[in-house]
């Protein structure tokens, strides 16, 4: 291959490029205001802001576990699609979310995931959720995810109106 030959970037960097239409694309992302802040092949990084909306308890202040579910499911996703050869959109098969302690009050979340196996049909994450590191988690996922046939950005951007 000469040096003047063209490169293309591998599939988790064009997401990292446009992971704002990663989390553009699903209503619930956009309505909890969740963001990547990180993507590496096969590892998303991402904040949940508190939002007085979200707040589960209102005594407590504290963000409903159904939003660190939604959290840590869509960054699992987003892990296993990061993880391929080729762009690909997922489908929850089956995701366990085990709390260790509630957030702190009026707090952002940071959420971290990673697909650490793939086979042709299937990917395996998994996640944590904590305030600054995964020292003192909030909680963990495990999650399996059915993978789905090519999509490029370019689609999505139509399909989303991005």
């Amino acid at each position: 291959m000469s040096d003047d030959a063209a490169t293309f970037p591998e599939p988790w960097q064009v997401m990292a490029e446009n992971f704002d239409v990663m989390t553009s694309v699903i209503p619930w992302g956009r309505r909890m205001g969740f963001r990547v802040t990180r993507v590496e092949k096969g590892h998303i990084w991402g904040l949940q802001p508190w939002k007085d909306r979200l707040v589960g308890d209102p005594d407590t202040g504290v963000i409903h576990g159904g939003v660190l579910t939604a959290f840590l499911d869509n960054l699992c996703g987003m892990a296993s699609s990061s993880a391929m050869d080729e762009a690909r959109f997922v489908a929850t098969l089956d995701l366990r979310i085990d709390y260790m302690r509630p957030a702190d009050a009026r707090r952002d979340i940071v959420g971290e995931a990673e697909c650490y196996h793939l086979t042709r049909n299937i990917a395996f994450t998994r996640a944590w959720a904590y305030h600054e590191t995964r020292d003192k988690v909030i909680a963990t996922a495990a999650g399996t995810f059915a993978i789905n046939k090519p999509r490029s950005v370019a689609s999505m951007r139509a399909q989303y109106g991005q």
